[in-house]
């Protein structure tokens, strides 16, 4: 274990970098149910992840040393339960405003929290929140970011990463400090209350919005057209019978 620090106000401060751990979510997580102490923006960074996590228990594979696999922890007791989707909205845009200085504005957020580059997913956010009462505790945020890795699973069609699409290679924990301030600079925005600024400019950010796409839905492939989102983060869809309201793992896009 090596501790670490950028010079952020508070994410990344306290910065521990492991060589291996299943999860970085998971080594938060059971740190805290033991009441080990971490700082406010503690970051938790793994050279290689043995059993990293997406959505719905979803794997993700990254190859050692190659990509960033990193939790923040983030203590947002002035967002309550209800609003949690806002802290995913502003942590998306964070992730969203680090590719996009890369690629040229390439960058777009496949809802709910994936990153894309083109059609292709080059990130992903897991956010996993500690309650207590009505607001959020403790909010352990999984960042999952291809940089220098080239090859990937055959099954696996539509990634890329960094290296891929610029050919060339990245320092690590320079990105890294890159990403935690630009996430830390949205966190402010969302503790002094800047939600409809970040609703409007995730919606504006949102992968195939307005746009006629295939989707999975009710068990069969229909045509629908993304129009917003509800206010607990639903994704609303344009279907030929109507709008329709979709929480995560209820769609599936094809496009």
């Amino acid at each position: 274990m090596q501790n670490n620090t950028f010079s952020g106000l508070f994410i990344g401060r306290n910065l521990i970098t492991l060589k291996e751990v299943d999860s970085t979510n998971t080594f938060l997580k059971d740190a805290l149910s033991k009441s080990k102490p971490f700082l406010d923006g503690t970051v938790i960074m793994a050279d290689r992840q043995y059993s990293g996590r997406g959505q719905a228990s979803n794997s993700w594979l990254s190859e050692a040393g190659k990509n960033l696999t990193f939790s923040v922890l983030l203590n947002p007791g002035f967002l309550p339960i209800e609003r949690q989707f806002d802290l995913n909205m502003a942590i998306s845009l964070a992730l969203n405003d680090f590719l996009n200085k890369y690629t040229s504005g390439a960058a777009s957020i496949k809802w709910p929290n994936d990153s894309y580059v083109g059609k292709k997913k080059i990130g992903g956010i897991l956010i996993e929140n500690i309650v207590h009462g009505n607001t959020i505790k403790h909010a352990i945020i999984g960042i999952g970011l291809n940089v220098n890795q080239e090859n990937f699973p055959a099954d696996l069609m539509n990634v890329t990463s960094l290296k891929q699409a610029l050919h060339q290679d990245y320092n690590l924990m320079d990105l890294l400090g890159e990403i935690c301030s630009i996430i830390e600079s949205r966190y402010l925005q969302l503790k002094a209350g800047k939600t409809v600024k970040l609703r409007d400019e995730y919606l504006s950010q949102l992968y195939l919005k307005d746009t006629w796409a295939l989707f999975r839905f009710d068990n069969e492939i229909q045509n629908g057209k993304i129009q917003g989102l509800s206010s607990i983060g639903q994704l609303i869809l344009e279907t030929a019978n109507g709008l329709r309201y979709f929480n995560n793992k209820e769609i599936e896009f094809i496009n």
